[in-house]
């Protein structure tokens, strides 16, 4: 039998604690935010005891308009995305492609690609990732693309570590659901 994971109450959150199975409501969820970053709510811990989900990442992501969800990069694993509020814009292999919502972005593995925010309001976007082969140093990389610097969204040499793709950016912080980012 498979037991219950705990969730443990922090000051920005609940976090999972624990293998097994749960049940976590986004609102309540701990969420990680920077300034000039998306908003993430993973439903996983990202810190030492915290349980990792460790065959499939999902997470929320709130985009203001013309924030990135991530720097243009390309994954050994497939990757999923749904829109499920406001629009965005996808970047994929240099291709600039609008998104609104219900729309479904399928990245198989080693496709380039990011999401940035577009519209006049937030977007909400479900990402799903397997975990198979995009961990350790073999995950993918940041590869250079005009179309996702000019977004703000690219780096300008390849890389294959986050902290130099990330490093113009400030860190995403914990911080309590915000009313709001869930739209709706």
């Amino acid at each position: 039998m498979v037991p219950e994971s705990r969730l443990e109450s922090t000051e920005h959150g609940l976090v999972p604690k624990g293998d097994g199975w749960f049940v976590l409501n986004a609102r309540k969820a701990r969420w990680l935010h920077g300034p000039g970053r998306s908003a993430i709510c993973e439903f996983e811990g990202a810190f030492e005891g915290e349980q990792d989900l460790l065959q499939l990442g999902i997470n929320l992501n709130v985009l203001e308009p013309g924030v990135p969800m991530a720097m243009y990069d390309w994954e050994a694993d497939q990757e999923d995305f749904l829109v499920l509020a406001g629009e965005a814009l996808l970047i994929v292999e240099g291709e600039e492609r609008p998104l609104r919502q219900w729309d479904f972005v399928h990245c198989p593995p080693g496709a380039k690609h990011v999401i940035v925010g577009a519209g006049d309001a937030p977007c909400l976007v479900l990402a799903v990732g397997a975990h198979d082969k995009s961990t350790g140093p073999h995950w993918g990389g940041y590869s250079v693309d005009e179309a996702a610097l000019r977004h703000g969204a690219g780096v300008e040499q390849e890389t294959t570590d986050p902290k130099e793709a990330y490093a113009r950016f400030p860190k995403r912080e914990p911080t309590p659901y915000r009313e709001g980012w869930l739209l709706g």
